[in-house]
């Protein structure tokens, strides 16, 4: 397989690096490195996904199979099981008008009456997120439903799980906020375009073959299960791209003391600004050892093994 056949999704990995906070022009040995990385990752989340999916008697991946890999890391789930829900509300909404929906329909009309004969609900009101149950929650594990927590004022509040994912949720946020505060408006339709570079949307066949699906499952993979590597593998790339940035700031800042430089950098930087000519983009080297720092075990993954040591094949948690 040659350099151009084997390297498919430059472009994306840019988009999704831009996304993630590199702003300069990443060279195409960073993103062949960071696409190696992705491959490799999707294909061992597809093997373990499968070998899970063997314990249980069953030939094809399920969904819970993909999320069971990423179990640890709440938010990373919390956000996963919120875009399944919306995901499914917004193909109800679809087989109920004909595809003519639009997203403000999916959200609910605050300013509807509390309570409404159903032929007075508007389309607003028909639409709810469906909660995607995992067999190994708490809830999950008894007879009857348990009920949910509520407030002193009878309302069901958010758990520690939803409260830990909303914060990483915000997190997020709040760093696009801070970035496109003084862009232009042609500049954040960029900045919009380049956020939703995929892997897989529009190009489940290109990924199937790249990812050699079909040799790693006797079962052709449902969209779903295509849909959740699409947004695993957005996040791979994005948490590389935040641990190598935090590694070539770490390697400047003792190269600027090994020199002692007395030039000061540009404290305030906005995302369409031009790069400084001290600022270098991210290369090779940063993105392997931002790999590597991922992949060291931490030690609630080692309590979990009772200290035993060995190979450990779940680092796709980690990313």
């Amino acid at each position: 397989m040659s350099g151009s056949d084997k390297y498919k999704y430059k472009p994306e990995i840019q988009q999704m690096m831009f996304v993630s906070g590199e702003t300069n022009d990443p060279p195409t040995e960073t993103t062949s490195l960071i696409e190696d990385i992705v491959r490799s990752q999707v294909i061992e989340m597809l093997l373990q996904a499968t070998a899970q999916a063997a314990r249980r008697g069953s030939r094809s991946i399920a969904v819970e199979d993909l999320i069971f890999l990423i179990r640890h890391d709440r938010a990373k789930v919390n956000r996963l099981r919120t875009y399944l829900s919306w995901k499914d509300v917004r193909k109800n909404a679809k087989d109920q008008e004909g595809g003519a929906v639009e997203g403000t329909e999916l959200l609910e009309d605050a300013a509807a009456p509390a309570v409404a004969a159903p032929d007075q609900l508007g389309p607003k009101m028909k639409y709810r997120k469906s909660k995607v149950k995992l067999p190994w929650d708490l809830t999950n594990m008894f007879p009857e439903p348990v009920p949910d927590a509520e407030d002193e004022d009878g309302n069901a509040g958010p758990d520690e799980e939803e409260m830990e994912a909303n914060l990483a949720t915000l997190q997020r946020l709040q760093s696009a906020d801070e970035r496109t505060r003084a862009v232009t408006k042609e500049e954040y339709v960029h900045w919009s375009e380049c956020r939703q570079a995929s892997f897989t949307f529009r190009k489940g066949k290109r990924f199937r073959e790249w990812a050699g699906i079909g040799a790693l499952t006797d079962s052709k993979p449902n969209d779903d299960i295509i849909d959740i590597l699409g947004f695993l593998t957005f996040e791979i790339v994005a948490v590389l791209t935040e641990e190598a940035i935090k590694v070539k700031e770490a390697e400047d800042e003792m190269e600027m003391r090994r020199s002692k430089r007395t030039k000061t950098r540009k404290t305030e930087r906005f995302l369409f600004d031009p790069p400084d000519e001290d600022q270098r983009p991210i290369l090779a080297k940063h993105v392997a050892e931002a790999f590597r720092n991922l992949q060291i075990a931490k030690p609630r993954q080692y309590s979990l093994r009772n200290f035993s040591g060995g190979l450990v094949r779940t680092r796709t948690v980690v990313i």
